[in-house]
């Protein structure tokens, strides 16, 4: 959210568009050369030392020249409010805070992958694949993040969790080293920032060195995470549930296969106490304290920040540790020459949940499921015993920085930088044979990203005259990825005492590899690397006249050795156009004291996850089936075949690209004590690839084609304001931001008009989020009922079974009767943040919605289904302990046969169809600065003194009938499998020396 500062009108600019965080508390000197800002804490020194010795605050560039632009398509988090809250990831910090960006936290369990989508989805939302092609870039002090990978999917048979540590790497970023973050929408500057940021950006700049500021910081909270309120309960519950199914239908063979864990009422594992949540749910502690340290002069200054974390979950033991690193150094040598340098190291240690989902989901392994959990304590304390004997290890590594020089040579700005990202991540399992049937199984994942850069750069401003100015900018990027992992997984050990694996194997046998073999393991390995390199060169101008008109005009030139060898390079271009219509209009108007429009228009090339669009035609390793579809070879030999299962890739697959065109309207009245933008804009991401269906008798599950085109449109409102100001009583400023965006499928391949992929279909003019349902209408209470002849797909409707629409009226309900409806994402997005002040007291509480997305219960068509369930054995079949529960706003249903052969409480038709619309009050913080107290202003060692304590996610408003809306999964479906988002409580303090 943005904070109002009204003191003057420098500090207003900066509010408005995003960059007050950089201004608070300090001094702005512009150099004497004019193309830059300086931070000068020390008042008292000579303009012209601080103009000699100037050291650019940011460490590549860019961004310092951008605060001189006049932005728009900006907003910025208020740093002061947030840092309270105990957010572990970037994304829980954004969430709710930045205009047009929606977050989705589909798992409570601390550490796992979140999601952000900048102004709607510009691609599928089928898989978990299909989300990592919809993240903005993140930008740390000019650092383009790199993130995993999702070309690991390649070899899971299941779609949960990455293989590996499956860490949300954005969980590196701590507040409380985070001087702005501020999202970019703007296609000019997107188009300037080139392929990274085709879905938007997002910069985060830490506190770095700056010039003549001596600082010592020391943060630190304690409090708790707490358990959910649970409705336990146990057979006797069960039993009742299933009662009216076998009244109705059931039949004496129904009856004989009655699940057994339930026969026996006298079986006090299952009709005892049902007390499970004393084990699993926990008040857990959770912490942090770190220590940041900025001196030096002019000349020569840095920054070192050092902080430890724990954020603990309220389920199943799971927390995760993180430790921050953190220098930065600025340098000016000499008066036309500045180095600045900053490292930042984060380690992430993951301790992850002990479901039986995601163990069966890495092992790969089903046992015998006819037995659940128990729910009571004492018998599920056996189970956590015997879980003891695992060994599930977590370990992310990150460490990246830049090293940038500039100097100005007469009028000449030159600018070099050498930015780098590297990130590891290793996973150490182990399950004994005890909860495996007699099989331990046992897996070792290694991987890593990296990403190095080398950025140059030349500026030179060309003065017309007084009213009319040229800056005009070159640059060059060379940009290269890597991506690799090595994963083993092996079955039944000698024993459950080998239990890691021994990485460094005998090599004359082939390694690690063989280690297992010997060991007597059955062995499975996967191995994959992959490559990318981006050469972009580009070249802008912005002409100026007398602080009224901007007009910014930007071409690039970018190559990708993802692309096809004739597609590699493409032009794009942008332009953007600034009025002050306050300046040129409105000069002695009293109702506006700031009122401007700006218009832009860019494009900018997308870059392949996968670099496999670049090789045409090829072999891989797909060996497997249905049942195992990532199996690379047999008896240890690996074999190549054409990716029949896959999909076939040709010739002419060109790079997809975004346009992008915004027009903002902001302004400023009541003597700046109120502010507002409004934003409308369009997007079209064109060219972009899928899998068609090809005939069956080419062997091919489909075949890869360009030519999708997906648009998003939308307006963002921001208004900020200082509802009551009094110098020595109440304050109160207020900021809210809300988003609409309307997305649709514009075409798709080869003029098609509709896709089927999997259970989804793609039809155009509807959103790509759209669910493919049968439409419910009841149930057929009597053979009499059913129309004569109709069928479910070929199967004889008959009495109990639901009443499905037939839309075609041709008697037969198949997949021609399903119709899209509902959508994944939210048609409005937005928050509402409030600061109250009184002295030395302050009170801040922030609320988020989220309104217009639809859900399907598949937990619920689960449960319902529970014929099915326990008759497959498979997966889906999986009775996690947390079952044991039912929820306050739960659903009924009609009561359908569940023996039916038409599945009727199968998860696509709309009965499991539920507005998944929510309100939450995310944050209330209250606190006290002892800092402007009496006693701590004599003492003089004390800049700030701040005890606090906050309350995280208080409360939701919905009518979603699950646990909590917030947790359906990225393809809209909620299947009760994650932990919940936890109600936390801290009590904190912040002094700054």
């Amino acid at each position: 959210m943005v904070k109002i500062y009204t003191s003057v009108s420098f500090t207003l600019f900066l509010s408005i568009f995003g960059l007050q965080s950089l201004y608070a508390n300090k001094t702005w000197h512009k150099t004497s050369d004019k193309s830059y800002f300086v931070f000068q804490q020390d008042t008292t020194k000579s303009k012209k030392d601080s103009s000699i010795y100037s050291i650019k605050t940011d460490t590549i560039g860019q961004m310092v020249k951008a605060l001189q632009r006049f932005k728009t398509g900006r907003d910025t988090i208020n740093i002061r409010s947030s840092a309270p809250v105990p957010n572990l990831s970037l994304q829980q910090i954004i969430k709710g805070n930045l205009a047009g960006v929606y977050v989705q936290e589909p798992n409570g369990e601390p550490g796992t992958e979140q999601s952000i989508i900048v102004q709607g989805a510009s691609g599928l939302l089928f898989t978990k694949r299909d989300i990592y092609a919809l993240q903005p870039a993140v930008y740390l002090n000019g650092v383009p993040l790199v993130q995993d990978n999702p070309f690991a999917f390649d070899v899971q048979k299941y779609d949960y969790n990455r293989i590996g540590p499956a860490t949300n790497l954005l969980s590196q970023i701590n507040i409380e080293n985070v001087q702005s973050i501020t999202v970019v929408k703007d296609p000019f500057e997107l188009a300037k920032l080139g392929p990274n940021a085709a879905n938007g950006a997002i910069y985060i700049t830490t506190k770095n060195a700056r010039a003549g500021l001596k600082d010592i910081s020391l943060n630190s909270y304690f409090g708790y995470v707490t358990p959910p309120n649970v409705n336990t309960v146990n057979g006797v519950y069960e039993n009742n549930f299933r009662k009216p199914f076998y009244q109705k239908y059931a039949t004496a063979e129904n009856y004989d296969g009655y699940a057994s864990y339930l026969r026996d009422s006298t079986n006090t594992a299952y009709y005892g106490p049902s007390n499970w949540n004393d084990l699993y749910y926990k008040n857990t502690p959770t912490f942090s304290a770190d220590l940041g340290i900025t001196g030096g002069s002019d000349r020569a200054n840095f920054r070192f920040f050092g902080s430890g974390t724990k954020n603990a979950g309220n389920a199943d033991d799971t927390k995760i540790n993180r430790y921050n690193l953190f220098f930065g150094i600025n340098m000016a040598p000499f008066k036309w020459l500045t180095v600045s340098s900053v490292v930042n190291a984060v380690r992430l240690d993951r301790f992850r949940n002990k479901s039986l989902r995601d163990r069966f989901a890495e092992t790969r392994y089903i046992p015998d499921l006819s037995s659940p959990l128990s729910p009571n304590a004492a018998i599920y304390s056996g189970f956590l015993t015997e879980n003891d004997k695992n060994v599930d290890n977590n370990r992310s590594s990150i460490l990246n920085g830049n090293l940038t020089l500039s100097a100005k040579v007469n009028k000449v700005i030159l600018s070099t930088s050498l930015i780098f990202d590297y990130n590891e991540g290793s996973r150490d399992y182990f399950t004994p044979s005890t909860l495996m049937d007699g099989v331990s199984y046992i897996s070792n994942y290694f991987g890593y990203s990296q990403r190095l850069i080398m950025n140059n750069e030349a500026s030179y401003k060309y003065t017309i005259d007084k009213k009319n100015t040229i800056d005009f900018e070159v640059g060059q990027s060379l940009q290269g990825d890597t991506y690799k992992y090595n994963y083993a997984r092996a079955y039944n050990g000698p024993n459950d005492y080998v239990k890691l694996n021994l990485v460094n194997g005998n090599s004359a046998t082939g390694g690690y590899l063989n280690t297992l073999s010997s060991g007597g393991f059955y062995v499975f390995r996967y191995i994959d690397k992959e490559k990318n390199n981006l050469m972009s060169i580009y070249g802008s101008a912005k002409y100026s006249y007398n602080n009224i008109f901007e007009l910014s005009a930007i071409l690039r030139r970018d190559g990708s050795s993802n692309g096809q060898p004739d597609s590699r390079w493409v032009t794009t271009p942008a332009f953007n156009a600034n009025f002050n219509l306050k300046e040129q209009f409105f000069k002695t108007s009293t109702t506006f004291d700031k009122l401007n429009i700006s218009a832009g228009w860019g494009r900018s090339i997308r870059i392949f996850l996968d670099d496999r669009y670049a090789a045409g035609p090829q072999y891989r390793s797909e060996n497997g089936w249905f049942e195992e579809p990532t199996i690379p070879g047999y008896g240890g030999r690996l074999g190549i075949n054409r990716p029949y299962d896959s999909g076939f890739i040709g010739y002419g697959i060109t790079l997809p690209y975004a346009d992008r065109t915004n027009l903002t309207i902001d302004a400023s009245f009541f003597n700046n004590r109120l502010n507002a933008a409004v934003t409308a804009y369009n997007r079209d991401d064109k060219n972009q690839i899928i899998g068609i269906p090809v005939p069956f008798e080419t062997g091919y599950g489909l075949t890869h084609k360009t030519g999708m085109n997906i648009n998003n449109k939308g307006l963002e409102l921001m208004l900020n304001g200082l509802v009551i100001s009094k110098p020595n009583g109440i304050n109160w400023n207020t900021s809210v931001n809300l988003n609409y965006n309307k997305n649709e499928l514009k075409a798709l391949p080869e003029g098609l008009t509709e896709v089927i992929n999997g259970d989804n279909k793609l039809v155009v003019g509807k959103p790509v989020g759209s669910f493919w349902l049968y439409t419910n209408n009841g149930i057929y209470g009597s053979n009499g009922e059913v129309p004569a002849g109709r069928t479910f797909n070929g199967i004889p409707l008959k009495a109990g079974d639901p009443n499905w629409v037939d839309y075609n009226n041709d008697n037969r309900i198949d997949s021609k009767d399903k119709v899209l409806t509902g959508d994944r994402l939210p048609k409005f997005i937005g928050g509402w943040n409030n600061t109250l002040a009184y002295k030395g007291f302050d009170l801040n509480f922030n609320l988020i919605f989220a309104l217009g997305q639809k859900a399907m219960n598949q937990y619920e068509s689960t449960r319902y289904g529970f014929i099915n369930r326990e008759a497959g054995n498979d997966i889906n079949s999986v009775k996690e302990v947390s079952s044991w529960q039912t929820f306050d706003n739960e659903k009924t249903y009609p009561i359908y046969n569940p023996w039916s052969d038409v599945d009727a409480y199968r998860v696509d038709q709309d009965l499991f169809l539920e507005n998944a619309s929510y309100m939450k009050l995310r944050s209330v913080t209250i606190g006290y600065d002892f800092g402007k107290t009496t006693l701590f202003k004599k003492s003089g060692n004390f800049r700030r003194a701040y005890l606090y304590a906050t309350a995280m996610n208080v409360f939701t408003v919905t009518n979603f009938s699950g646990a909590d809306p917030e947790l359906v999964n990225y393809n809209g479906y909620y299947d009760g499998a994650n932990l919940t988002i936890p109600r936390t409580f801290v009590l904190g303090f912040k002094l700054d020396l």
